[in-house]
Parts: structure tokens; C-alpha cells; sequence
């Protein structure tokens, strides 16, 4: 329950935040659905180092948030989990265009993939990406109009997909199709799908980060769900970077900076691994191994060719997602 409760608190900090005059020992971080807890916890380890400063959270689906930014959102950083989406808001002006540059490993500090939660005992036997479009399963998973997270799993499935049927568009389509048709309801973000599984107790099996998955079962327990890595997966870069049009007027670019690389730290980096994201710094990553599984791990620019050809083959209007998404 204190995952579900967090969020209502989240939402009212922003409220009570955005009533309030900006200066500069003030961030408000627009993130990631389903990182409440994370950035709580980072949060509260970074003032700890920088006494004075307050840091408000605001956390939706990445693609709703980077809108939200364009109308108006003050964010002063974001730390979201597609890169789509900042190039979304270079697009608007209020990102630079060489973002990426600006931290290490292309503004990534973490990453994780898309995982399966199924309940205990695994009563449908998920093993895999091929058993989520049987007949007999229903699949949560967010919007992919609104949520990153969905996003990544929409690739993820249709990478297997390209496998499995050695190329076949027509086969790869169907597949995906037929996984989008087993998904009951689509929520908007990642942490209402996993409310929908976890309490309203809809489906057979969530698709979400990998973090989201550890972080249900060590809330809930073995005897109530079971984490499922699926034989191959897609690369999720959790990218970062500085809204400069909002840090500028804030007065805030040098704490915003300070801030992002803080995520960097052994102590950043070691408090994103308790929270279930796979680490960048080679010690940390090793001092966690044994809790991460083995997964064979694609990316988008080996499966599909990068960011701008799946924004233009994909996700942009009429592409392959509008395809599949308007067939359900």
C-alpha cells in the first residue's frame, strides 16, 4: 500500500510546489511513472548533502509529462525512461540538442528492461513472450500513447516477435496484435497498471520494468507474486537531462547539474540498484549481480535502427503502433 500512497503525496507536493516562488535552491524533477520510490529516496540522500535545498517530484507517464513540460510544467530536470521523449522537448525548444553529452553513458544513469509479475505458483505458466498471447491470458500493461514503460514493452514484444518469425512483418503484426488484444484495460501510466494487477487483481500478468516487478514482490511477497524474466528483452535507457528554458528562468542550471550527477555517485548509483534498476558503475553493478538475472539484452538500435526511424516507422501518426493500437 505505501507504493499506492506515495503517489497521492507525490501529486499533492507538486500542487503545493507550483503555488510556491521558484529559487534557486528549489528542483522540481518531472520522472518516470513508477519511480516515486527511487526519487524519494534519492531525494532525501541528496539534501542530506546539500543542506537547504528542497527537491518536489512530479511522476506520470514520460509522454504525458514531456506535454505537460510544453504547456507550462516547471520542471527544472527530468528523468525519464525514453529518449523520445526528451527529443520531444528539444523539438519544443526547452531541451538543448546535445542533451545526451551532457552526462555520461548518453545521459543514462541506470537501465532495466521489461519484465513479467505473474501471481504465486504461476498458475498459467508464463515462461515467455509467445505465452502472452494465448487465449486463456490476460496482460496488463500501460498506454503506449501515454507511457514510456508501455512503450518499451511494445518494442520489446515486437523484437521478439521479428525473431521468432525471422523478419515476417505480417507475422511480427499479428503477434503484436494479438497481444494488445489480450489487454483488458489500458491505464496511463505504469503504476496504474500495476495497481490494476496488484489490487484491483485484473490479469494474468503484468508487463512493467523490471524494477516495478522486484519492487511489488518485496513489498508483497513470494507467496503472493512471482518475477518472470523473459528469454530475451529490450535494452530501457532511463535518460536524463536539464530543461533549459525552465532552469534559466529558475536560476537553478548549476544545482540541476549538481542534482543529475549526483545519480552518478557510488551512493546514487547503489541506492538505483536497491530499487531495481541495473547500475553503470562497475562495483556497484558487481556488488548486486546475484539479485539481477541473467537476460539477453536488444536494442533499439540493433533491432530497429534508433530512436528517429522508430518515432517516424512506429510512433508517429498512422505508423505501426496507431496500426496495432486502433486493431484492439
Amino acid at each position: 500500500m505505501k507504493r499506492f500512497l506515495l503517489g497521492v503525496a507525490t501529486l499533492a507536493g507538486l500542487f503545493l510546489a507550483s503555488s510556491q516562488a521558484w529559487s534557486a535552491d528549489k528542483l522540481l524533477n518531472a520522472s518516470y511513472d513508477v519511480g516515486r520510490e527511487l526519487f524519494a529516496q534519492i531525494n532525501k540522500a541528496f539534501v542530506a548533502e546539500h543542506p537547504g535545498v528542497t527537491v518536489d517530484q512530479s511522476h506520470a507517464g514520460t509522454s504525458a509529462q514531456a506535454r505537460a513540460i510544453a504547456e507550462g510544467l516547471g520542471a527544472d530536470v527530468v528523468t525519464f525512461n525514453q529518449v523520445l521523449d526528451i527529443d520531444f522537448l528539444v523539438s519544443k525548444g526547452l531541451v538543448s540538442a546535445d542533451w545526451q553529452k551532457d552526462f555520461p553513458a548518453n545521459a543514462s544513469p541506470f537501465y532495466s528492461l521489461p519484465s513479467f509479475l505473474v501471481r504465486a505458483g504461476n498458475p498459467k505458466n508464463i515462461k515467455d513472450w509467445n505465452d502472452l498471447v494465448r487465449d486463456d491470458v490476460q496482460v496488463i500493461f500501460p498506454n503506449p500513447k501515454t507511457s514510456g514503460n508501455a512503450r518499451y514493452t511494445y518494442l520489446a514484444a515486437t523484437a521478439y516477435a521479428k525473431e521468432a518469425f525471422k523478419g515476417d512483418d505480417a507475422k511480427v503484426k499479428e503477434f503484436v496484435t494479438k497481444l494488445f488484444n489480450n489487454v483488458p484495460i489500458f491505464d496511463s501510466g505504469g503504476r496504474a497498471a500495476t495497481t490494476t494487477f496488484v489490487q484491483r487483481e485484473i490479469g494474468d500478468v503484468l508487463i512493467t520494468f523490471e524494477s516495478e516487478t522486484r519492487g511489488v514482490r518485496r513489498e508483497y511477497g513470494d507467496d503472493k507474486f512471482e518475477q518472470v524474466t523473459p528469454s530475451v528483452s529490450l535494452l530501457a535507457e532511463f535518460p536524463v537531462a536539464i530543461v533549459d528554458t525552465v532552469a534559466d528562468e529558475h536560476g537553478t542550471r548549476d544545482l540541476a547539474k549538481t542534482y543529475l550527477d549526483f545519480l552518478y555517485t557510488p551512493q546514487g548509483q547503489d541506492i538505483a540498484a536497491r530499487n531495481g534498476l541495473r547500475a553503470r558503475d562497475a562495483a556497484v553493478a558487481a556488488k548486486y549481480k546475484a539479485e539481477f538475472p541473467d537476460v539477453r539484452l536488444l536494442t533499439v538500435e540493433d533491432v530497429f535502427g534508433g530512436w528517429d526511424k522508430i518515432q517516424a516507422e512506429h510512433f508517429a501518426a498512422g505508423g505501426l503502433l496507431d496500426q496495432t493500437y486502433g486493431s484492439r
